[in-house]
């Protein structure tokens, strides 16, 4: 499989028959280079959607009339973003869906989900994760989220050996917290920080999280540098 960093919280994977788009924010996101836009969609699959702000789902409807990909998702938020231009497909937590070969597994996260529209904020859904399985190897792909409990059981049940996790703090759980977690709950070969460097609020480096996790590949490519697993 390949896994491409598209800065903050927006990834590209490879897996299976599929090539996903995850939270892709790439117009307004200051990590991503806006000559880069083309080759982050090409040839994309499927599209998922953790939550509703800003920094995840603003340009997803741009991106799925430009790729012509579904985009996947909590089922309230799916509903508000579908128009005539989008094909959206809303599941729930617990669900399972097929694409192209990579089994994936909505589960649980703990942080909010909203997004602005004309009449004001608006709630739809809930935040979500998910669990991508395919190729042999499962990823753990946190979405924003805190530690939570439910990531004991979501360690046991998945057993995913790559972990992709929210780490900037400030919005969601810091490196520090995250390492916790990875200790803890699960038993990752791989873990690969995002939500961190965008601004200056967040964390700027993955220091913490490495000097926390040895023994563990803790992997920061730069923006459009692909990591093959």
């Amino acid at each position: 499989m390949n896994i491409t960093w598209l800065g903050h919280a927006s990834f590209r994977i490879e897996i299976a028959g599929a090539v996903l788009l995850i939270d892709p924010w790439l117009n307004g996101n200051p990590s991503f280079p806006d000559d880069q836009r083309d080759a982050a969609i090409a040839g994309t699959t499927h599209i998922l959607l953790t939550h509703g702000h800003g920094d995840h789902a603003s340009e997803v409807q741009q991106i799925a009339r430009d790729t012509g990909a579904p985009v996947y998702g909590i089922v309230e938020l799916m509903g508000a973003i579908a128009d005539n231009g989008i094909e959206t497909v809303g599941f729930n937590k617990g669900g399972t869906v097929d694409l192209n070969g990579a089994h994936v597994t909505m589960v649980n996260a703990v942080h909010s989900s909203s997004f602005d529209g004309p009449d004001g904020t608006r709630v739809a859904g809930t935040e979500c994760g998910f669990m991508i399985a395919g190729e042999g190897k499962t990823i753990y792909f946190s979405g924003d989220t805190d530690i939570m409990a439910d990531m004991d059981w979501m360690g046991d049940l998945h057993k995913p050996d790559i972990g992709i996790l929210c780490a900037g703090g400030f919005y969601t759980m810091d490196m520090g917290r995250a390492a916790y977690a990875a200790k803890r709950y699960f038993n990752f070969s791989t873990v690969i920080p995002c939500h961190y460097g965008t601004f200056d609020a967040l964390a700027q480096d993955a220091q913490v999280m490495r000097d926390a996790l040895p023994g563990v590949d803790v992997l920061t490519p730069a923006v459009m540098e692909t990591t093959t697993l």
